[in-house]
């Protein structure tokens, strides 16, 4: 039977496709139009088996080439044996926290986000039904943890920093939880569900 939420989870999906970028707090950058994006895929697992509905992420292991230690969904670039990247994220999340495909009711994703790492993201929206045991991958998932949905479906608890990036400042969104400094992409994408929830 339907839950309300996953009702909620699909209408959130047929909103108008309004794609999002790390650049979108930076509108001074000026892309261009020929560049060349990687495609990849990435899980927002809604796991409804606890009390309160959370969504999983994880701490990336600090001994990583790229963004280590960052906070992230499970996902990664689509390969050459991927259907596509909801098979993508799928395949990650199996392999980066345990949990199987079949656990998971994939209802659909969200408009894709541009990275600054030069990589359109598919974010896959799906639930977990299912308890599982999460299994992090050695070596690239630090922590498994999960973040109540209703704190990132409160716009209030999003705040808008910057930094130095390649020579200039780049404001970004982050959701702080906890310890968890929940920033970038992430956090970009955790929003633009939020807004279509709210």
């Amino acid at each position: 039977m339907m839950t309300d939420l996953t009702e909620a989870l699909i209408r959130a999906l047929q909103c108008p496709d309004t794609r999002s970028s790390d650049y979108d707090l930076n509108p001074d950058v000026v892309l261009p139009p020929d560049r060349k994006l990687r495609p990849a895929g990435v899980l927002i697992a809604v796991d409804i088996t606890a009390p309160e509905p959370r969504i999983i992420l994880t701490k990336r292991s600090s001994s990583l080439k790229h963004h280590p230690g960052q906070i992230a969904f499970p996902g990664g670039k689509v390969d050459a044996g991927d259907a596509d990247a909801v098979a993508a994220a799928l395949r990650e999340a199996d392999e980066e926290i345990g949990l199987p495909p079949g656990h998971v009711e994939v209802l659909g994703h969200l408009p894709a986000h541009e990275t600054v790492t030069g990589f359109s993201v598919s974010p896959v929206l799906g639930t977990i039904s299912k308890p599982f045991r999460t299994v992090p991958e050695p070596g690239e998932v630090a922590e498994v943890f999960s973040v109540p949905m209703a704190h990132v479906l409160n716009l209030e608890n999003f705040v808008i920093e910057s930094r130095r990036w390649r020579g200039m400042r780049r404001h970004y969104y982050a959701v702080p939880y906890g310890p968890y400094y929940i920033w970038g992409a992430t956090a970009r994408m955790l929003r633009a569900l939020a807004v279509r929830l709210i």
